[in-house]
């Protein structure tokens, strides 16, 4: 047998070396094994917050749709090919000023300016013309706009101040509602 080994020398060395750098190739290619950037999922990368800017405390660059694309970095250890762009909610503004509307709303409301500066010209002559409704629609309108309620006409949101009264409306249809319990008892 010692015979063997000592004949066969040569050829176990290279069989040892041609396994060690095989093993060596096939885990460099497992570490640096690449996936593409738009398959990686919630928690494989990470984006930052979109810049904001100062006049309409609102993302720059924020569209209709109230999404903003940032540029996102994939997590420590994970390699990917291609660009890693995401798109984040944020709040699209238009120009429309929400202390604007209101005091317009309180001052001018009878006069229909508050509806003229939103963007509805219709309801804002029809005012100008019955003087608010006789009032009573300049005081729904006051508590509409105050509420948020009403917003421009464009669909876009307030520019409000950053620590202004900024409201999100929670809707409740029917994937929102509240699916009774077993353990909800009547009392």
């Amino acid at each position: 047998m010692a015979a063997w080994w000592r004949r066969n020398r040569d050829f176990l060395q290279f069989l040892v070396v041609f396994v060690i750098i095989c093993l060596f190739q096939v885990s460099a290619q497992l570490v640096d094994e690449a996936v593409k950037c738009e398959d990686l999922k919630t928690g494989q990368y990470h984006c930052p917050q979109p810049a904001i800017d100062p006049d309409t405390q609102a993302a720059l660059g924020c569209r209709k749709e109230g999404l903003v694309t940032v540029w996102c970095s994939a997590a420590p250890g994970i390699n990917c090919t291609g660009d890693l762009k995401k798109d984040v909610p944020c709040r699209y503004t238009n120009g429309y000023h929400y202390d604007i509307a209101l005091l317009t709303s309180i001052f001018l409301g009878m006069l229909g300016v508050d509806r003229f500066y939103l963007g509805y010209p219709a309801i804002g002559l029809l005012k100008l013309c019955t003087l608010g409704f006789m009032f009573l629609g300049q005081l729904v309108d006051i508590i509409l706009i105050a509420t948020q309620v009403v917003g421009p006409s464009d669909g876009s949101k307030y520019v409000i101040n950053y620590y202004g009264p900024g409201l999100a409306h929670i809707y409740m249809d029917n994937h929102t509602y509240l699916k009774p319990q077993e353990d909800w008892t009547l009392s």
